[in-house]
């Protein structure tokens, strides 16, 4: 089993995880292990070095290790729980080619995704869950996307419902629209949520050198890259979990170079990372918990905790009680959970893959809510792997390419074909 959410110790590295994880049968020795780490790592085209800490891998590369962990310990049969969340499109592909040659080797792959176009371009047969039972079995592809989404969302009630999401996200978005021009009337210029002044800042072998940026207020910033090409460092950057070598960081104009993220949270800088169990939440607690935790004083109301789970629950739409454990959710109540959490007037909201694993309906939602919060003033800085969500939702874009930065990209003159070029280094210099 590949778990969405990787099973890994941090304080490892690749190796030392790949040892820890496998019966001493499969890996005799030190040097077969790191022999073989190499080996799948280069027959999958995956990013992957022996003595990587796994601290400073990216999700998807944490992924992949678990991947060549399996077929490292003889597995026959693979269960895949959303494994191109996170990563490249070439990794994606590359992934694909190694679930193909272990099929036709006789082996089975069992693949579990929300994105269809994976299911029809990988799998000889799909098969459709929905609250928990089973509603098409084993059907032969292709298989209509219509009919497929049906199953998924059921009746034609629930279909409706997706519409009216898709249609609040519009409105909202002509909402948006009519702000900016109102504020381009006036020759306001939006205040600004993020000052860099010629900060470097290092993490692994990348290095962002001397950037300087102003992100204004009410406005969607997506940044691009392969993975491990600097995002990272931007996002804990703007969020205080890294600081930085040169340069200062101001936040609503106050210099906070150096601080703790508790003084940016102050500030009112929230950040919402990919691996949500891992950094986002407490699994084992529940969400009336995590409210309570959240209070000031010495002493726990937790009536109001719990009032305020009940309307967070109500409000965001998550299918849980106020004191079921978060560890228990699906992946998309996990992120409505942790998007409940962020203060209303939050200044600055710093998201990593905001829809990691999520289907077409949870992914909507949420960035119907990440809209609102931009409307009302929030600057958002969001990375993702998708091209598609890159390129509906953000305003501006910056594209990553081996700690380079390319100047701020408007959406309006921006298509697909180019920004995959420029994340595959085209116009970068050598």
């Amino acid at each position: 089993m590949v778990h969405q959410e990787p099973l890994d110790l941090p304080g490892f590295t690749a190796l030392e995880n790949l040892l820890c994880a496998a019966p001493r049968w499969a890996l005799p020795t030190l040097a077969e292990a790191r022999a073989t780490l190499g080996v799948l790592a280069k027959r999958l085209q995956f990013n992957l070095e022996a003595d990587d800490p796994v601290a400073r891998l990216t999700v998807g590369q944490r992924q992949q290790l678990e991947i060549i962990r399996l077929l490292a310990c003889g597995a026959r049969a693979l269960i895949l729980d959303e494994p191109t969340t996170g990563i490249t499109a070439a990794q994606a592909r590359a992934l694909f080619a190694a679930l193909r040659r272990l099929a036709a080797e006789g082996n089975t792959v069992l693949f579990v995704s929300h994105k269809l176009d994976e299911v029809a371009e990988l799998c000889s047969t799909v098969s459709v869950l929905r609250a928990g039972k089973l509603v098409g079995e084993q059907m032969a592809l292709p298989v209509p996307q219509e009919r497929l989404l049906g199953m998924m969302f059921g009746a034609p009630g629930d279909e409706g419902r997706l519409e009216r999401e898709g249609r609040l996200e519009r409105e909202g978005r002509l909402e948006r629209e009519g702000h900016e021009g109102r504020a381009k009337d006036t020759n306001a210029k939006p205040p600004s949520a993020w000052r860099l002044d010629g900060v470097s800042a290092s993490v692994g072998a990348v290095t962002l050198r001397d950037l300087s940026l102003e992100l204004p207020a009410g406005r969607v910033l997506g940044l691009a890259g392969l993975d491990g090409s600097g995002q990272q460092i931007l996002l804990r950057l703007l969020a205080g979990r890294l600081r930085p070598d040169a340069g200062r960081v101001l936040v609503g104009g106050t210099d906070l170079t150096g601080a703790s993220a508790r003084v940016y949270r102050a500030a009112g800088v929230e950040y919402l990372p990919a691996d949500r169990l891992k950094d986002g939440v407490i699994g084992a607690l529940s969400l009336t918990e995590h409210f309570a935790l959240l209070q000031r004083g010495a002493l726990v109301d937790r009536a109001a905790a719990e009032g305020q789970a009940r309307a967070a629950i109500a409000d965001y739409a998550i299918k849980a009680t106020p004191l079921t454990p978060i560890s228990s959710l699906s992946g998309g109540n996990q992120q409505r959970a942790m998007l409940a959490l962020v203060p209303d007037g939050t200044r600055g909201l710093v998201c990593e893959q905001p829809t990691r694993g999520l289907d077409v309906a949870s992914a909507r939602a949420i960035w119907r809510r990440i809209l609102e919060r931009r409307a009302a003033g929030c600057a958002v800085v969001f990375a993702s792997a998708d091209l598609d969500e890159l390129l509906e939702y953000s305003d501006e874009l910056l594209v990553f390419f081996g700690g380079q930065l390319s100047p701020r990209l408007p959406r309006a003159g921006l298509s697909a074909a180019r920004l995959a070029e420029l994340i595959g280094g085209v116009g970068f210099p050598a």
